[in-house]
């Protein structure tokens, strides 16, 4: 397995790969590996010839009163861990070379990236899509692997991808979760004792939601109110949103039906964990 941190280099290697019929599977990360990481690279390796992952931070997805700087940062295990589940090449690029002095462009998908996550988090998703836009020009990908975990994400970045005509396909991989329920991710190294104890509801809300959407209930006001109800009996969550939505615009459904997103965000002390379930009513 190889490190390149040279958008140029890593550029030309993927043109190089090209030239040579080979398809190129991408993984893009923040670093801070986890298991739900680590099945989107072995997905990867299945779909393409080379497994290229990337580790980067983005700034430009934080908001002011984020966790940039606390956000975890361990380029040595997540090289080991990449190694083992079979990554050909990590490209881990400086913030000089993403964003250099002066950068003024952005990408933005409007009316997606104002929901959700976009209306908590403003500007979220401009970061997300310009990292992603940016990536995508310098890896050249045929498959790009995201989680469902993120799913408004996979939804906004399939968007970009159909209009910017990149010639990318887009593939979203099952959420993958702790024994309890509670879907791997970086942030749950933030979490002490008791609000680890207590995020397990948030699984067992959706389980609570999409139970009674398969039993017939067709308000989703009364799948919201029972959700919060349960997450609520925790001390220390404090919800941000719950939302029923369809799949394509991620409006709010006036009565359950057809083809569903049930997500929601909630906290834990500083520590904001989102999730969600898909569902066909």
């Amino acid at each position: 397995m190889h490190l390149i941190s040279s958008p140029q280099k890593m550029q030309q290697l993927s043109l190089s790969l090209k030239w040579k019929s080979k398809k190129i599977s991408f993984v893009p990360t923040m670093g801070a590996l986890h298991q739900g990481h680590l099945s989107l690279v072995k997905r990867a390796k299945r779909l393409g010839d080379f497994v290229v992952a990337s580790i980067f931070v983005n700034p430009a997805q934080f908001g002011p009163k984020e966790d940039f700087q606390r956000y975890p940062r361990n380029l040595k295990k997540d090289m080991e861990l990449l190694k083992k589940a079979g990554c050909d090449l990590i490209f881990a690029p400086s913030l000089k070379d993403i964003y250099p002095e002066g950068y003024l462009t952005y990408v933005n998908v409007n009316k997606l990236s104002e929901k959700l996550e976009g209306a908590s988090r403003y500007g979220h998703f401009k970061g997300v899509c310009t990292i992603v836009a940016k990536l995508f020009n310098i890896v050249q990908p045929d498959f790009a692997i995201f989680g469902q975990k993120d799913a408004q994400q996979a939804i906004i970045i399939k968007k970009m991808t159909k209009d910017l005509n990149f010639p990318v396909r887009i593939i979203v991989s099952k959420t993958e979760r702790e024994k309890d329920g509670l879907a791997f991710s970086s942030r749950n190294s933030y979490l002490n004792y008791e609000e680890r104890k207590q995020a397990k509801v948030l699984y067992q809300s959706l389980k609570l939601g999409v139970e009674m959407i398969k039993a017939g209930e067709k308000s989703p006001e009364k799948v919201i109110h029972k959700m919060k109800e349960l997450i609520n009996k925790g001390k220390l969550a404090k919800i941000d949103y719950i939302a029923l939505t369809d799949t394509k615009r991620l409006e709010p459904v006036k009565i359950i039906k057809g083809e569903l997103l049930l997500s929601l965000a909630v906290r834990f002390g500083k520590t904001r964990l989102i999730d969600n379930l898909e569902i066909k009513a």
